[in-house]
């Protein structure tokens, strides 16, 4: 099994304590995410600062695109995006939009499971359509209420379809072998670093444990 990637979610609203917080995790995480809330904030300025600083990180744009997959992904990856993302509630014209989009500039395009009823389904129907990494994703309200990824992960792993998988929702240093050992190639982590006393030192380690695994 390849090694797994790390990714560190960035979800603050402020560009400056954005740009700093990537720079202390930078070195130890493979992916930086600008997370939803960040980019509709911060817009394309924040991708393009973030991909002169760190030209050694993949960076995932969470857009969660919901429609005109291709017109909205598009400038993103021409600004620098490795990754968007394209909810898998989308239509799936829309779902291939944002895959096209990612082919044109080769790039890769991650459909996001979070609220699809029926996710085997869906996932056999992204990855038809070339979908490059499938998102197996517990959103916020959702670990409030008391759920974590690792059903859906099972299940999205056990189809067996040759897509990468990320997972994201209250990984932890105590979780993250257990969602390698998975099948997770993609481990995604944000407040288990950036609420740390040390981020770095956060970082450093979930990326070892998920080595280790």
């Amino acid at each position: 099994m390849a090694k797994p990637l790390v990714q560190m979610a960035l979800d603050s609203l402020d560009f400056n304590q954005t740009v700093e917080l990537a720079t202390l995790v930078a070195p130890h995480v493979d992916i930086l995410e600008i997370g939803t809330p960040c980019i509709k904030y911060n817009g394309i300025p924040l991708l393009q600062t973030l991909r002169a600083k760190f030209p050694n990180n993949k960076i995932l744009v969470d857009l969660k695109t919901m429609d005109a997959g291709f017109y909205e992904a598009e400038p993103f990856y021409k600004a620098g995006a490795d990754i968007c993302t394209v909810l898998g509630t989308a239509d799936l014209g829309t779902i291939k939009g944002v895959i096209d989009a990612a082919n044109k500039y080769g790039k890769e395009a991650q459909v996001d499971l979070i609220n699809v009823e029926d996710k085997a389904a869906r996932t056999k129907e992204a990855a038809k359509l070339g979908a490059h990494i499938i998102g197996v994703h517990t959103g916020l309200d959702q670990q409030a209420a008391g759920q974590t990824p690792f059903t859906d992960l099972a299940l999205v792993v056990g189809l067996g379809l040759g897509v990468k998988v990320s997972v994201a929702g209250g990984i932890k240093p105590a979780t993250v072998q257990q969602v390698v050992k998975a099948g997770a190639t993609i481990v995604v982590a944000g407040a288990a670093i950036y609420g740390a006393d040390s981020p770095a030192a956060a970082a450093a380690e979930i990326t070892s444990l998920a080595n280790a695994a």
